[in-house]
């Protein structure tokens, strides 16, 4: 067996978990009310799975390597027949052979004690990210250094897959419970303050509103970083409602297949025109809560949703021009944008023929735009839908989805 401290033995892992967990709460709970409420849910829970996650050390044995050196060792009690007195040491020079295995993951792994383990752990050192397994020598028996080696190394892949068992559970629980921690806690802070009701922009939908246009709403670990945000007092915002959202897009989706059901009415129109048609199925379907209609537009081509002064939804409608004209679309979006969790459309249309190769480039141009943050999934064949961050403030996001269309030329 190998010298040096018994390994999976000085603490148990299933205490460790606990106790990991323990103080994952516990740090959730001490965050600075305002300074959780102007974060990023996102962004909150990425940092804490980073940080409580457990990473079980891979060891990387085709980059094993070997060594040796001379040191002495005493062999008076080894009963030696040359040894007639056993009263005082007797040192003898042997030779030390150590295997050096490197291996990615959290080094302390090797000292907690799975669930399933055997009475006799292997013994190793361990440094920050390699494993040394040590043996002594008074001969030159290789068969015996390799023997014991290779069973010293089978038993500790054994501990380390009953560890990695455990761990991956706890990992695969994570996600739940920061993002349910979170969100008790904020919720808790918002009623706290008496504010909760002022933060949804809830539409109401026109009773006589007509159906046409209307579908079903379907490691060594780097050392994380708590999420940079202010801790001034949190202001809550108007926010549209996603159900809204999701309505609002259906609306233009099926107002485009009208457009494609009758190429003729809308060919040769320009970006402002087709707007236009937008607008009035829109507002067809909804009703503002002090004009007639909820659906207004600024500048060009924008159609917005204004509440207090601010935009809640914000629809861009471009022709496209390649991948840049849709980079500069989404720096337009974003000089409008200004209140957390807006809720953003951008509606690509292609005269160019090639439709699929135009939907294929969509998802690289934003993913490579500065102020990407995530993809979220979107069940659209010709829709994508992204998470991007204010252009001042990294914490303040938006949702964005992106719908390309083929028109008429």
């Amino acid at each position: 067996m190998s010298e040096g401290k018994p390994l999976f033995s000085e603490f148990d892992l299933m205490d460790v978990l606990k106790s990991q967990e323990r103080r994952m709460f516990e740090e959730i709970n001490s965050i600075d009310g305002n300074r959780l409420l102007n974060s990023s849910i996102e962004d909150l829970c990425n940092y804490f799975i980073h940080k409580y996650s457990m990473e079980v050390p891979q060891l990387k044995e085709d980059k094993i390597t070997a060594g040796q050196h001379e040191e002495k060792v005493e062999v008076s009690k080894d009963r030696w027949p040359f040894i007639s007195d056993q009263s005082e040491p007797l040192y003898v020079l042997g030779t030390v052979v150590n295997y050096y295995i490197p291996f990615e993951g959290d080094p302390e792994l090797f000292q907690y004690r799975p669930l399933t383990h055997s009475p006799n752990p292997p013994r190793g050192i361990v440094s920050e990210n390699e494993l040394i397994l040590s043996y002594m020598q008074t001969d030159h028996d290789v068969d015996a250094v390799k023997s014991a080696f290779e069973r010293d190394l089978a038993q500790i892949r054994q501990y380390l897959e009953w560890a990695r068992s455990s761990a991956s559970e706890f990992n695969a629980s994570l996600n739940y419970k920061v993002r349910n921690r979170i969100e008790t806690r904020r919720q808790k802070l918002l009623q706290d303050q008496g504010l909760v009701a002022a933060l949804g922009f809830p539409l109401r939908k026109r009773e006589d509103a007509p159906q046409t246009y209307t579908v079903p709403i379907i490691r060594k670990k780097i050392k994380p970083q708590m999420p940079k945000v202010s801790t001034a007092p949190f202001v809550p915002e108007s926010t549209l409602d996603l159900n809204d959202y999701e309505h609002i897009l259906s609306v233009i989706c099926n107002m485009v297949a009208v457009m494609e059901r009758s190429p003729k009415a809308f060919r040769g129109m320009n970006e402002e025109d087709l707007r236009q048609h937008f607008l009035v199925q829109l507002n067809g379907q909804y009703e503002g809560q002090a004009t007639g209609e909820t659906f207004n537009f600024e500048g060009k081509t924008d159609i917005l949703i204004r509440e207090g002064g601010r935009n809640i939804f914000i629809a861009e409608c471009k022709f496209w021009h390649g991948p840049q004209s849709l980079k500069d679309a989404i720096d337009q979006l974003l000089n409008y944008a200004s209140w957390r969790d807006t809720k953003t459309a951008l509606l690509t249309f292609n005269r160019r023929k090639d439709f699929s190769n135009v939907l294929a480039q969509i998802p690289a141009v934003v993913k490579a735009h500065p102020n990407f943050k995530r993809e979220l999934p979107y069940n659209s064949e010709r829709g994508f839908r992204f998470v991007l961050h204010h252009r001042d403030d990294i914490n303040r996001e938006l949702i964005l989805t992106v719908l390309a269309f083929e028109v008429p030329a």
